[in-house]
């Protein structure tokens, strides 16, 4: 399984402080039956921003001593950049990561609202042959109280990204509750854990996609895992129809 949404690396952002922390989570994670993972810290936060050499010689560093310890991970470089309007020219001179060198971009919204250029800033990443993926907008405020929104940002041709611990219910339930009305509206096209560390902010992974089972989501759950696979091949995705969503008093109905 690929995980394609994770916070690893040590000392750039809010997640492991230590080598010795990030290889904790790695370890973990093979555990939980991941076998890649894409690394991506933060980048243009308003807090942090993982420089592109740190992010590249960390990922090379911990995948050494992965070697070292026969643990079986392969790891892949990636930011989580906030959406801003200088987003365009660090693209264009190259201090931002995509997705595993493809042409994926996880686009990370502000959690209470979507900027009102969020649509311009899409366009301009497709003219540059990058897709944007818009990272866990399940715990956007915006999106939360207008699902629509979202719907038509995929239209606009964003992808988007749900998250383990989302479905799961670590975020609470009205969280869990929107995140599966957006797989059921086919608003949402990869899967991540964005995980930070494993006490407050663990992997979920597996836990996630049991969830979707139980609601007997089994062909999202195989067009999730397929998807973050086309990631590393660089390769289209499965897209289907995403549906019209209605307001909010019908959205909050399970």
């Amino acid at each position: 399984m690929i995980d394609m949404h994770s916070h690893i690396l040590w000392n750039v952002d809010d997640g492991p402080e230590t080598i010795e922390q990030s290889l904790t989570l790695l370890e973990q994670a093979a555990k939980e039956g991941i076998t890649d993972i894409i690394s991506t810290s933060h980048c243009q936060h308003p807090q942090y921003d993982a420089k592109y050499n740190v992010v590249l010689e960390q990922v090379q560093q911990l995948q050494q001593e992965l070697k070292n310890r026969q643990i079986p991970l392969t790891l892949h470089t990636g930011h989580e950049v906030r959406l801003t309007e200088k987003l365009i020219p660090s693209i264009k001179e190259g201090s931002i990561h995509v997705l595993a060198n493809s042409k994926y971009l996880l686009l990370e919204l502000p959690s209470s609202h979507i900027p009102h250029y969020t649509k311009n800033i899409i366009h301009a990443l497709l003219v540059e042959g990058i897709t944007p993926i818009i990272a866990h907008p399940e715990r956007n405020k915006g999106i939360a109280e207008k699902p629509e929104r979202l719907e038509r940002l995929i239209r606009e041709g964003a992808l988007a990204q749900i998250t383990a611990g989302s479905l799961a219910g670590h975020f609470g339930r009205s969280v869990q509750k929107l995140s599966l009305n957006l797989v059921r509206a086919n608003l949402v096209h990869t899967y991540g854990s964005d995980v930070h560390n494993l006490s407050t902010r663990p992997f979920l992974f597996e836990k996630g996609l049991q969830f979707l089972k139980k609601k007997k989501e089994f062909e999202a759950v195989e067009m999730l895992l397929h998807n973050n696979k086309k990631i590393l091949e660089n390769r289209s995705f499965i897209l289907f129809e995403p549906e019209k969503v209605k307001p909010k008093r019908w959205w909050s109905i399970s």
